[in-house]
């Protein structure tokens, strides 16, 4: 190797030497404390170090963590779907029809970002509460006699405020796939008889898939493990595992048992990521033959 060569490679090494340990810092080594802390036992303020997988029998047999994982996944799985079918029309709108002044239309998608987390989910709240906008509107119109009490404090307000706050996520990733489309493949199909509905499903859909893909997983992931949605507008059918972790470290001081749930959680997610990663290349290389 030349000196030229060793020299360019230690440059970039230095480059990438604060990233990289900000990164050991910041992530690695908080995410090695949980797995580690996950192995010991404690007995209130007595933490144990000796290895057990005591914390994992407890997670993975407890009825209560088991029927909390599996609705953390079907709430995440219906987000997911709810936020991509919602957000793909958004997105092939503006690749497709909006012809001039996409970025204004990509601004505006992503002006929900300029308020806090914490306060688009109060608003959601309002929005869906016994007194709330909606039930208001509805009680103003005639259509209903007495306020709704089914969209509050449950599984539908968590899906609801979940799918509004993760729909730009969604929207973006789809959008960049739809404009890569190659629009001349669209006009070749037209030109063989293919109508609109079969040109959407044979060509354009096909090449998105890769966007929605992504957009799949970007909303999944993070959706399994939120913990203020459930907290505020969840109530006691909405709560999902993650605020079970918050007990256990928390109220309960029992931060093995907190983080082997939370590594459970991370291993699920993961193992269901995989899957759909591995879904997405196979759809992908039928999709190119």
């Amino acid at each position: 190797m030349s000196i030229h060569a060793q020299n360019e490679g230690r440059k970039g090494l230095l480059l990438v030497s604060p990233t990289f340990a900000y990164a050991i810092l910041l992530l690695a080594a908080p995410l090695v404390l949980v797995i580690l802390f996950s192995f010991w036992t404690q007995d209130y303020l007595d933490l144990d170090t000796t290895p057990t997988l005591a914390n994992y029998k407890e997670a993975w047999t407890d009825p209560l963590y088991r029927e909390l994982m599996l609705r953390s996944l079907r709430i995440s799985v219906l987000v997911t779907t709810v936020t991509v079918l919602t957000a793909f029309p958004v997105a092939y709108y503006v690749s497709f029809r909006v012809k001039e002044r996409k970025a204004l239309w990509l601004f505006l998608i992503t002006a929900p970002f300029w308020t806090s987390y914490l306060l688009r989910v109060f608003l959601w709240k309002v929005i869906l509460g016994y007194n709330g906008v909606f039930n208001s509107a509805l009680l103003w119109a005639g259509i209903i006699d007495e306020p709704l009490q089914f969209i509050l404090y449950n599984v539908n307000a968590v899906v609801i405020t979940l799918a509004h706050a993760w729909a730009p996520f969604a929207i973006l990733p789809i959008f960049v796939a739809l404009e890569k489309i190659d629009r001349s493949l669209l006009e070749a199909a037209e030109d063989l008889g293919d109508g609109p509905v079969r040109r959407f499903f044979r060509v354009t859909l096909p090449l998105a898939i890769p966007g929605v893909m992504a957009a799949t997983l970007i909303v999944l992931i993070p959706t399994v493990g939120d913990f203020i949605t459930p907290r505020l507008v969840g109530g006691t059918e909405g709560l999902m595992i993650s605020n079970m972790i918050q007990v256990q470290f928390g109220k309960a001081n029992n931060a093995p048992l907190g983080a082997a749930l939370a590594v459970s959680s991370m291993f699920i997610v993961g193992g269901l990521s995989l899957l759909i990663f591995l879904a997405s290349r196979r759809v992908g290389r039928v999709a190119g033959d």
